[in-house]
């Protein structure tokens, strides 16, 4: 991308962080993961890949090319990111044997590193001041490294650490809180609290998808991937409705 192109100024396209923020990420790092074992399940993996990565782009297109925030293409591109960062950590791990400590180590390198070069070309990692396409593209990055690290932690308790999707679940809704008790009571920066919550929402997410859709022989309720994937979907749809006609989420720009 030429550096002009790179510089050039928009409006800021993230949400403002409200509750409804958080319910509606949960949502798609739930949906993401059970999506991705339903076309694992159905198709052949390049296929599902292929569709997945068809899928990312898409919506990242549709996302950069929005001249402000909007909620419906926001989401979707999130939501396709959930549903191809669990594919990679998926592939590597299934296909590679790639174990899921040493994929959880490798992709947390990769999110500082990210981190790193964002603030070192930017100084800021605030996300109410995306108002230039390389931030935007350090923000999408950074995203995409975010829900494959998150699917490698959710998997290493629930499976290689033997712990259930439940327990899975209750201590990654725990862990979510800690970085907002920090920031209200010991004074953490504001930025690396939200950053910390948002990675810990793609653990929490795929721990309770895949306690509804998983055997019950795995400690799941049994509900199937398709069924569970579908009820998720219907739930973002009517929660980015409903955000999109309050008009939640536009920001003031920052420098």
């Amino acid at each position: 991308m030429p550096r002009a192109a790179q510089l050039e100024r928009v409006a800021t396209k993230v949400p403002e962080i409200t509750a409804s923020f958080w319910v509606i990420k949960v949502l798609t790092t739930g949906v993401g993961e059970t999506a991705s074992d339903y076309l694992f399940h159905q198709f052949a993996p390049l296929v599902a890949i292929s569709t997945g990565l068809i899928g990312l782009v898409s919506a990242l297109i549709a996302q950069f090319r929005a001249r402000r925030y909007i909620p419906w293409v926001y989401w979707s591109a999130a939501g396709m990111v959930s549903v191809f960062g669990t594919m990679v950590a998926d592939v590597v791990h299934v296909g590679l044997g790639v174990p899921y400590l040493t994929l959880t180590i490798v992709y947390s390198l990769a999110v500082a590193v990210l981190f790193a070069a964002w603030y070192a070309s930017e100084r800021t990692l605030s996300i109410h001041t995306i108002v230039t396409r390389r931030r935007e593209s350090f923000y999408w990055a950074t995203v995409l490294a975010t829900f494959a690290l998150g699917t490698a932690v959710g998997d290493l308790t629930a499976k290689t650490m033997q712990l259930g999707f439940l327990a899975s679940v209750g201590i990654f809704a725990v862990a979510i809180a800690l970085p907002a008790i920090a920031h209200r009571a010991l004074g953490l920066n504001a930025i690396a609290a939200f950053w910390l919550a948002y990675i810990v929402t793609r653990p929490l997410g795929a721990s309770y998808a895949d306690w509804f859709a998983g055997p019950t022989s795995d400690g799941g309720l049994g509900l199937g991937t398709g069924p569970v994937t579908l009820v998720g979907l219907v739930a973002i749809v009517a929660a980015v409705v409903y955000v999109t006609k309050r008009q939640v989420g536009v920001p003031e720009a920052a420098n």
